[in-house]
């Protein structure tokens, strides 16, 4: 039981952009541009897609990846690679890779796996970018971590954080999407109820720091694109096109 795995959780009804993972740019679906990033990882063993939605299922098959079927009640993409990972017992490290992030970089997925494999007191790993926009630092939907002086994760929230009552001290922190679990944290973070301040800052990992779980962060010169909105995919889109 020592392989790590890849698992892009990849749904077909997002609230702001049904159907994102079959928007195609160049020819491809962006859940294959995801995919073709992780077989790329060395350190990683499987790579494999997880949906509810045959669409994408069908889509996955057709370019050649492994894909799995999952229940569709899950409440995140956390909940979605655990049901995999029970089915593969050889799991030791389960990445959770996202299935909106088709421009990843293959050394940051590395580094979240790294982080993991070489710190005996981490349950999951993830990355953070230094914000240098004064405008992400105030976006809620830019997600800000706080870290201690070991890089343990101490809070994550859509709020600035730390609050500045003095100014031009604190560095701020950009939650890069991405997370990486030891077998065990990943059955006990699942199987824990949703805390009140998940609840409210519909973010996931908060769930793993109420219960006294520790996040590993390794800050990278890296800032994530994810697709959330139309223009979210048409700024991938020019992105692409411009290669």
């Amino acid at each position: 039981m020592s392989k790590t795995a890849i698992i892009i959780p990849a749904r077909y009804n997002s609230k702001r952009l049904q159907g994102k993972p079959l928007l195609e740019v160049q020819g491809k679906p962006v859940i294959q541009w995801v995919w073709e990033r992780a077989i790329q990882v060395k350190s990683a063993d499987s790579v494999i897609i997880a949906t509810d939605n045959e669409k994408i299922y069908n889509t996955s098959k057709s370019f050649g990846a492994a894909v799995e079927m999952t229940s569709e009640n899950h409440k995140c993409g956390s909940d979605r690679i655990a049901e995999v990972a029970k089915r593969h017992s050889d799991f030791k490290y389960i990445i959770n890779l996202q299935g909106d992030e088709p421009l990843i970089n293959i050394d940051c997925i590395e580094e979240v796996i790294n982080l993991l494999k070489h710190d005996e007191n981490a349950d999951i790993s993830t990355l953070l970018s230094e914000i240098t926009d004064e405008k992400d630092v105030n976006d809620v939907n830019t997600v800000k971590c706080v870290k201690d002086i070991n890089g343990y994760a101490l809070y994550f929230s859509r709020s600035k954080i730390p609050f500045e009552r003095n100014e031009g001290i604190a560095k701020f922190y950009k939650h890069i999407g991405i997370y990486g679990y030891k077998r065990g944290a990943l059955f006990q973070m699942t199987q824990l109820e949703q805390p009140d301040i998940e609840k409210a800052e519909s973010l996931e990992q908060l769930r793993a720091l109420y219960n006294g779980m520790r996040i590993k962060t390794a800050v990278v010169n890296y800032d994530s694109i994810g697709i959330d909105t139309i223009d979210d995919f048409n700024k991938f889109k020019m992105l692409a096109e411009s290669k």
